[in-house]
């Protein structure tokens, strides 16, 4: 009998040391995949010298590859799906994937000395589609997907992936305050003084690849997947894992408002060194206002508090997406006075955080009803498409279009920017995210009436469970009584 298959059978309370290990996969995914949604733009317009936009510009580079990567999705969560190893079905890939991730980034952020034009755009778009979209998705999809596997209370639940939000804050606080000094500092270390972002770029993420692989290594020695039961949620075709998707209506209305959201959050994080450098005039404003991302815990923190004290899922979400727009609106008000632009950025980060970080959670009961509704547990698949898929669309759009806003209103890399363009990276910055912010609220109005249904559909699975382990047990009965007669 596999390990997977000794732990209890439904799961209840985690300890304290599997939910922080459980924080270290996202700690992880964060200090690597926030490095590169928040500075790879910066990295190709500024560093590596790849034109901003046009056909060969990093705004296409971002697009194209994030689509192609989103294809990955469903794919990484039919893999996940069909895994049965003696460690469960989502931890190996903690195991296997931490140093390709590891590896895939730091090239990703290395600069060579090709020519501009094609062969630079192609060396980006692969090492980025690597990095960012293969090797990241296999990542990502298992920490949602092992989620519903941990356990079957949805206290729990709730509880374990506030730890996973509070470990991904840390994460991406830890790139956001010490990214740009660290090149900083590596650079001018290797060069004598002088300022050498591509050194500075390589030996940073080298040292956050090592930091990586040592959490993911962690998390898969304390993890266990208690409600993963290999006797009766069998491998299923990806064609059955389509079934547990049509139909399936929560997931459907997560997923379009998860992937709407991810163009404010990677905007939010992408253009805020463009808005330091250029309209503060201080580039290393950057780590300050990405830094104080790490307030955020405070609000992963009260979410469980939130939910409870609403008994709302939904409601919960909405209230971080107003806080988000509140703190975002006030931003304008600050004016060139640093410290207010802070303060009102802070705001943003706090609803920003819970709205963030309830889809997580929600995925996970998504994937229970698809599995009431057709009778097929597609953990892999449901989650991989809410938390991957969603991330890679939605991030390659929130870089193209400010890339593009930016470029036809004039912005040229490290130069005096015109009002226009100063305008224009204002406006990315500002006012795209409280748009979307408003289209999220409205989608996810739609969710409510299937969240009253938890409950029931909970009940009934636990009933089905219950049966399909009794009638296994009566087969395995049936069949060594069968054996002993045989025997006589």
């Amino acid at each position: 009998m596999s390990a997977a298959q000794k732990e209890p059978s439904t799961g209840g309370k985690l300890s304290i040391k599997e939910k922080i290990s459980y924080s270290f996969t996202d700690m992880a995914g964060n200090l690597l995949y926030v490095t590169i949604s928040s500075y790879i733009m910066y990295f190709y317009t500024d560093v590596f010298g790849i034109p901003a936009a046009g056909a060969l510009g990093a705004s296409t580079i971002l697009l194209v590859a994030r689509i192609v990567d989103a294809i990955s999705a469903p794919v990484w969560g039919s893999i996940v799906d069909h895994t049965q190893t003696k460690w469960g079905q989502s931890r190996p890939f903690f195991l296997w994937l931490a140093v390709p991730f590891a590896v895939a980034t730091w090239l990703a952020f290395t600069a060579p000395n090709i020519p501009d034009g094609a062969p630079k755009f192609v060396f980006a778009l692969l090492t980025y589609i690597l990095a960012a979209g293969i090797i990241y998705t296999g990542v990502q999809t298992p920490i949602t997907a092992i989620l519903p596997n941990l356990t079957a209370d949805p206290t729990e639940r709730i509880s374990a992936n506030t730890f996973r939000m509070a470990g991904g804050n840390i994460g991406s606080f830890f790139t956001s305050a010490f990214c740009i000094p660290l090149v900083g500092f590596f650079g001018a270390l290797v060069s004598g003084g002088k300022q050498n972002d591509k050194a500075g770029f390589m030996i940073t993420l080298a040292i956050f690849g090592v930091v990586a692989v040592a959490l993911l290594f962690i998390a898969f020695r304390n993890l266990r997947e208690r409600n993963y039961h290999p006797e009766t949620q069998k491998p299923i075709p990806f064609k059955s894992s389509l079934k547990a998707a049509k139909g399936n209506w929560p997931w459907i209305i997560l997923v379009s408002a998860f992937v709407i959201y991810w163009i404010a959050q990677s905007t939010r994080n992408g253009v805020a060194v463009y808005y330091a450098k250029y309209n503060l005039g201080n580039e290393n404003l950057t780590s300050l206002f990405n830094g104080v991302q790490i307030l955020g815990i405070i609000a992963t923190f009260s979410m469980p508090l939130l939910v409870k004290k609403t008994q709302n899922k939904t409601l919960t979400m909405i209230i971080g997406l107003v806080i988000g727009i509140i703190g975002q609106a006030l931003m304008p008000l600050a004016g060139s006075n640093v410290a207010l632009a802070v303060i009102f950025w802070t705001i943003g980060v706090l609803g920003a955080a819970i709205a963030c970080g309830m889809p997580f959670a929600m995925l996970a009961d998504t994937v229970d009803y698809g599995e009431w509704k057709t009778g097929i547990h597609a953990a892999g698949f449901l989650t991989a498409v809410g938390s991957a898929f969603c991330i890679q669309v939605g991030s390659g759009f929130g870089a193209f279009l400010p890339l593009e806003i930016m470029d036809a209103a004039g912005w040229v890399p490290n130069q005096q920017q015109t009002p226009q363009a100063l305008n224009a990276i204002s406006f990315c910055f500002i006012w795209l995210p409280v748009i979307i912010y408003v289209i999220v609220a409205i989608i996810m109005l739609f969710y409510r009436k299937y969240e009253k249904m938890e409950p029931q559909i909970k009940a009934e699975l636990a009933e089905r469970h219950a049966q399909a382990a009794q009638d296994s047990a009566n087969a395995n009965a049936g069949q060594a009584n069968v054996a002993g007669v045989e025997q006589a």
